[in-house]
């Protein structure tokens, strides 16, 4: 089916709610190389993005991405499994603590 016969059956495209956070981050993965935290990045947008009905021009850049880096989407989980089990790529960058007084 055409995107505009999704149209005519009223299926028009959604813009996701991460959108403008995610668009930030993949600019950055744009300009950079594939380091180990840019890999998991990317594999965790194509996730989030999979099968969504919309945000298309997020989803040809995470397609773009993979086409420079020159990986297959199942390349991409292998090796983002692989640093996943020997290190830990994300850490949580808050220093708060809940005040219950």
């Amino acid at each position: 089916m055409s995107s505009s016969s999704k149209v005519e059956l009223g299926q028009k495209d959604q813009l996701h709610p991460q959108q403008n956070r995610d668009r930030n981050t993949l600019n950055r993965l744009l300009q950079e190389g594939p380091t180990d935290l840019n890999l998991a990045e990317l594999a965790r947008l194509r996730i989030r993005y999979q099968g969504f009905p919309g945000s298309r021009d997020v989803q040809k850049d995470l397609d773009q991405l993979l086409e420079q880096w020159q990986l297959t989407e199942a390349q991409l989980f292998a090796k983002t499994r692989q640093i996943h089990a020997t290190q830990k790529i994300y850490t949580v960058r808050s220093n708060k603590k809940e005040d219950w007084t």
